[in-house]
Parts: structure tokens; C-alpha cells; sequence
């Protein structure tokens, strides 16, 4: 097995300037729409397209809960499609891009506006609302063959969802209630026998934390209270008080970056010394700058679970340098340069996407939909970069993509693997070296622990 480094996602802050997109504009111009407040030139091409362009629409994340990081994350959702795919893009038709805000109108709404305004080809990501307008949805696709629906947040869609072309769901990674049990797997490895569960309304967060006193129950960790706190309170002190007069081994919380650095923090101002367990959203910068470096220090440990990440291939000697050799990006992720957890499952299920559309030879999801299984798993002739991967495909190659993330996997349902591993904070509220976990051990755990769809 080659030997594998792992992520590390840092600073994502409210400014973007590469937003490109648009449906029904005229052939010569390329319309821009952006978070409300940020600043994106406009985009202009001096030819016509050889095709009719693809139409991405991202379910954005503007305002709400995760509104502080929805620039960054748009930014990782432009950059494949932005700098490498639509150099040469798949099927000699541009990929344009429109992005919908779901933090006031809700996701389904954000849906629909992508579907009936833009005609997207593409509906990037959808998550936590997606059970909600699902049926609609469905019919959607069965009527038109699309949209296709690759996503980076779908990680509290159930995993027997998706991964066919009746429903086009591909995730990016692993599910959000692999990510508690985790948390689980680590806590069992440190010999902890009691946890509190923590989590706040977020539909993924409820799910995460489900599956978190499941495997607890599996693991023979008690769980001595699951404690659902509000979201987005200015304070957690009593949350924290039950805590500390619990006295648990670990607290595993299910909850976004400021909330959880809230409760480090208020636990910290009481004298607490506690072991804290988390999600991949602690490595946001909002998270250490929220804590502070000092509650951090005082913690007995705080940990975020996270996946690898090969450095040692073409994949990533091709990636890295376009991410770090311009600033608009590297603006959101400047500590971390080219390790930002987001920004590299973004990049592979982008290129991943590119590639499926012109292995299947349309953006119908009955040729997308197993095009993306084909590309993502072997066998096939191995390939790291999209201009490789794409000159196999037009050659007459079946491929195997290996990309940023290692080598693609995707589970009947959609669901990307993952190598499981935790990420410490070192006392001054930098990421330390990643542990690796038992993937047997962890796999264990998961299967049993994770919500099945039987609606």
C-alpha cells in the first residue's frame, strides 16, 4: 500500500471572486452571481461555444448556519470546473455555472430555482434537506433524464440512496454518521468507557450523533446523556454545566465549528480539563478562533475525525500547484495550502463528474449515472489527471481514476470511500500529525451504526 498523508482544511472566510455562470445569457457573455456583499468580475469570452454549454447550479451556502463559509466553499466547487475541466471540457461543451442560496429560501426551494429558472445539467450537491423534496425530484429525473447530482454536503443523504441513474447522487466522501462513528472507534482505541453525545438540530448533526450511541452501544461505551442544544446560541453554559457534572472519558458533539468552540470555550472558563471528539468542520479557522488557542490547551485533547489524502502521485503533483499558484483560492485556504480537506473531495468528484459526462456521452443520467461507477472503480487503465483520464476515454480506454483523495471507490448507493483517521489541534491551535484508525475495526462499527432510507 503506498504510504498516505492526510488533510488538513483551514481558512474559510466571506469573500469570493471566481463565480462564474448563467443560463438564457446571450453566446458572447457570461453572467456572474455571488454571495450577498462579495465582489465578482464579470467573465467574458470573445467566441462562440462549439456546443450548447453544461449548466452547473450549486446549493449554496450564502446565509444560515454555514453562511460564514459559503465563499470558500463555492470557490472549491469553481476551481475544478474553472481552471482545468473547461480548458478542454467533456464533450467540447463548456461547463457555466449558477449558484443558489439555500440558508434563507431553504433547499428545496434552491432546488427547484436551479431546475425551472436555469435548466441545470448539473445540481451540485444536494444535503440535509434532500429528503424533503426527494419525490419531486425523483419525477424530475424520470421526466428528463436529469439533473445529475454529484454532492460534497450529501452526507446525511442514507447511503441506499443514490448511485443510479433514477437517482444520480454521487458523494464526495463518506457519510456524516461515519464521521461520529469515528469519533466512537477512536474513543474504544484510547480504552474511554463513557462519553457524552452532543449535537444541535442540523439534520446531518441528528443523524451523525444517531449513529454515534449506536456504535457506543456496540463498543461498550456508555453513553451517559445525548444532550440536543440549540443551534446558533450565543451561549452553551448550561449544555456545559451537565457536562462537567457528568464527567464523562470523551465528548463526542455533532454540531458546526462556532457552536462546538463555544462549548470548548465555556468548559475551559469553568476550569474544566475535558476530551473533545468532533467533525471535519473543526478544521475551519472559525473553530481555533472561536476556542482560542488557550481553551484548546487546556483541554485533555480535542480531535476531528477526517480521510486521506495520497501526496505521493501525479494527481496531486498536477493539483497543487494550480490551487497554490492562484490567489483565489489560496485566499480561503492560506495556512493549509494545498491541504484543504473540502477543496480536494470537491476537485476529484468535479473532475469525476467531467469525465463520466464524456465517458457516457451526454449529461443523461442513464449514461452519466454508470459512467460514473466505470470511471471512479476498476478495472481500467489507471489514470491521475484529467487531461490523462480524458485522452484515455477519447482513445477508446475504459479508465480507473486515481486522484487526490487516492484511488475513487464508489459503494452501489454513491458513497465514496474514505480512510479512516483522527486529527488532533496542538496546544497552539495548529493540526497536528493524523492517527490512524483500525479501518476493520472501524468499518465494523459503521455498517451496523448508519441509517438506512425506508421511506
Amino acid at each position: 500500500m503506498k504510504k498516505r498523508t492526510f488533510w488538513r482544511v483551514a481558512a474559510m472566510l466571506l469573500t469570493i471572486a471566481l463565480i462564474t455562470a448563467a443560463c438564457g445569457d446571450d453566446d458572447d457573455a457570461v453572467t456572474t452571481t455571488a454571495a450577498p456583499g462579495t465582489t465578482v468580475a464579470a467573465v467574458t469570452t470573445t467566441e462562440a461555444p462549439s456546443a450548447d454549454p453544461i449548466v452547473l447550479c450549486e446549493l449554496a451556502y450564502y446565509t444560515g448556519p454555514f453562511g460564514p463559509y459559503g465563499a470558500s466553499l463555492t470557490a472549491e466547487v469553481v476551481f475544478p470546473f474553472a481552471e482545468v475541466v473547461n480548458q478542454d471540457p467533456p464533450l467540447g461543451r463548456e461547463i457555466v455555472m449558477v449558484h443558489e442560496d439555500i440558508g434563507t429560501v431553504g433547499e428545496g426551494q434552491a432546488a427547484r430555482t436551479c431546475v425551472e429558472q436555469h435548466g441545470a445539467d448539473i445540481m451540485f450537491s444536494p444535503a440535509h434537506e434532500y429528503l424533503g423534496y426527494r419525490d419531486w425530484m425523483l419525477g424530475v429525473v424520470a421526466d428528463t433524464g436529469g439533473p445529475l447530482m454529484p454532492t460534497v454536503h450529501g452526507g446525511s443523504i442514507p447511503g441506499n440512496i443514490g448511485g443510479v441513474a433514477s437517482e444520480p447522487i454521487f458523494r464526495a466522501q463518506g457519510s456524516d454518521e461515519g464521521q461520529a462513528v469515528m469519533d466512537v472507534a477512536f474513543a474504544e482505541s484510547l480504552g474511554i468507557t463513557s462519553i457524552v453525545i452532543v449535537t444541535t438540530p442540523t439534520a446531518g448533526y441528528q443523524l451523525a450523533a444517531d449513529a454515534a450511541e449506536i456504535a457506543a452501544g456496540i463498543a461498550g461505551i456508555e453513553v451517559l446523556a445525548r444532550i440536543d442544544a440549540p443551534g446558533e446560541a450565543a451561549t452553551y453554559r448550561t449544555e456545559v454545566q451537565q457536562i462537567i457534572d457528568l464527567n464523562p472519558g470523551a465528548i463526542v458533539i455533532q454540531a458546526q465549528a462556532v457552536e462546538s468552540a463555544t462549548m470548548i470555550k465555556q468548559a475551559f472558563e469553568a476550569g474544566a480539563s475535558l476530551l473533545w471528539l468532533g467533525e471535519l468542520g473543526w478544521s475551519e479557522t472559525e473553530f481555533v478562533g472561536t476556542a482560542t488557542p488557550a481553551a484548546i490547551d487546556g483541554s485533555l485533547g480535542v480531535y476531528y475525525p477526517t480521510f486521506g489524502l495520497d501526496t505521493t502521485t501525479a494527481a496531486y503533483d498536477y493539483y497543487c500547484p494550480i490551487w497554490e499558484g492562484n490567489p483565489d483560492y489560496m485566499q480561503f485556504t492560506e495556512d493549509a495550502g494545498c491541504n484543504d480537506a473540502y477543496a480536494h473531495t470537491t476537485y476529484d468528484l468535479g473532475i469525476m463528474t467531467a469525465l463520466a459526462i464524456e465517458a457516457g456521452g451526454s449529461v443523461n443520467a442513464a449514461d452519466w449515472a454508470p459512467a460514473m461507477q466505470a470511471v471512479a472503480n476498476a478495472p481500467g487503465t489507471l489514470c491521475y489527471t484529467y487531461p490523462e483520464c480524458l485522452a484515455l476515454i477519447r482513445s477508446g480506454e475504459e479508465i480507473d481514476y486515481y486522484g487526490v483523495t487516492g484511488p475513487e471507490s464508489y459503494s452501489a448507493g454513491g458513497v465514496n470511500g474514505v480512510i479512516p483517521a483522527m486529527t488532533p489541534f496542538n496546544s497552539d491551535g495548529t493540526f497536528g500529525d493524523q492517527v490512524l484508525l483500525d479501518a476493520d475495526r472501524y468499518l465494523e462499527l459503521l455498517e451496523p451504526s448508519t441509517s438506512v432510507y425506508t421511506g
